[in-house]
């Protein structure tokens, strides 16, 4: 195969593509892209993404408006689909997970796949967060399995993994599930082992992120087949892990013909690994606005108060009293150690307990500048400087952005093996 047509949906500022040129940008080429932002009217992620791969490059409407005749025919379909509903910053049982506003968008994937027929692509790249295994509260896994369902429906082999970066060397604590999905007679499909042998030795992610499991693969299929109905999709809606409990779902897994295997898995890895302080900018690197990202002495008990421990006496507005209790977190940061996961609020200037606050070489503490947690998302220096894009911005965009070293170590096992054909 001489080269991979790639089209990036729920784009952002271009994380996939980042990633897959990294690996090899004469073998990916990305054909097409989409980036929607409906809750805001200045797109300042598509802004972003132009500003990189030029005018032109990035389809700014909602996906769902866009005929798929119009979309490019492709061999590789990515994106890092919209995950709000599943995220940690609502609490579980609040999660309205595949039914959601933002869950749905995975449907805009599958109206692809489904009306693309024979030309659907071969491959597909995806990302999410880890809660995604867990959604939602009541049905624990049950959207996990609608989306392997989908996926078993249009002739895929399916292999899923959480990952965090840190675990592999990379410079951010950030854990997500990826799924590669391998269309059935298709290069890497046709490579196909065994379940066990393909999720712990010559696998995808068992190539790219090695480990190691302590127990045996747990079949799933109890969970996600059902003889008594043909709708499948329906069955599992209304009635997967129906009496509640545990998702099914662990960390690593596949599923081929509607079976699915899982298993909890330990990562394994030997490299040199980046820590923060390898993404600092220093001396003349430091931005010319650098003096605004110092916390100031008269703010410096109130960071000490959000990033320490608390046991306090709350009262809810019914008159309920209750206690908040929390650990503490380092503060300053270390800088020894991958960095925490970056989240959408970190450009904020007031005191917060989940943004990071370094001490650098002039002894002072300090927040990140935005090409700092453009390293720490292993995006180019100033990738997101855009005309339009203030610093609170920028960092809110790599709050929403994936790691693109994960995506290029994807990309560079999915290469040598389509290479090979």
């Amino acid at each position: 195969m001489k080269e991979v047509r790639v089209i990036e949906l729920f784009a952002g500022v271009g994380g996939f593509r980042v990633g897959l040129e990294k690996a090899d940008k004469d073998f990916f080429k990305t054909v097409w892209a989409n980036q929607w932002e409906p809750a805001t009217k200045v797109q300042h992620a598509a802004m972003v993404y132009e500003k990189n791969f030029g005018q032109g490059s990035v389809s700014n409407v909602d996906i769902n408006s866009v005929p798929v005749e119009d979309i490019p025919d492709h061999d590789m379909l990515v994106g890092g689909f919209p995950c709000q509903d599943y995220s940690v910053a609502s609490t579980l049982s609040r999660s309205k997970g595949i039914e959601g506003k933002k869950g749905i968008l995975w449907w805009a994937i599958y109206n692809i796949l489904v009306k693309k027929g024979a030309k659907a692509p071969s491959l597909l790249l995806l990302e999410n967060v880890d809660r995604l295994l867990l959604s939602p509260a009541k049905q624990r896994g049950r959207d996990f399995a609608i989306i392997l369902e989908c996926l078993n429906e249009q002739g895929y082999i399916v292999e899923w993994r959480v990952i965090n970066a840190a675990d592999y060397g990379m410079p951010q604590k950030r854990r997500r599930t990826y799924i590669c999905a391998y269309k059935k007679g298709t290069p890497v499909a046709d490579g196909f082992t065994t379940p066990n042998d393909w999720i712990q030795n010559s696998g995808i992610f068992a190539k790219a992120f090695p480990i190691e499991c302590d127990r045996d693969l747990t079949s799933l299929d109890a969970h996600i087949l059902s003889d008594a109905r043909k709708d499948r999709l329906v069955d599992i809606t209304e009635n997967f892990n129906r009496k509640g409990g545990d998702s099914p779902f662990k960390k690593a897994g596949l599923m081929i013909d509607g079976v699915a295997y899982s298993t909890d898995a330990n990562p394994v890895f030997k490299g040199a690994p980046i820590y923060l302080r390898d993404c600092l900018v220093r001396g003349e690197n430091r931005p010319a606005d650098i003096e605004s990202f110092y916390i100031p002495d008269d703010q410096m008990e109130r960071w000490r108060y959000f990033k320490g421990s608390k046991r306090e006496e709350r009262t809810r507005p019914d008159g309920f009293k209750y206690f908040y209790t929390e650990g503490a977190m380092d503060f300053p940061d270390s800088i020894d150690k991958p960095a925490r996961t970056i989240i959408t609020s970190e450009g904020g200037k007031s005191p917060d307990r989940c943004r990071h606050a370094i001490e650098d070489e002039t002894g002072r503490i300090r927040r990140l500048t935005p090409v700092e947690l453009e390293h720490i998302n292993m995006f180019p220096s100033n990738w997101t400087e855009c005309k339009g894009v203030d610093n609170g911005k920028r960092a809110f965009l790599m709050g929403n952005a994936l790691v693109c070293g994960i995506v290029t170590k994807i990309g560079e096992e999915l290469e040598k093996r389509l290479k090979a054909e």
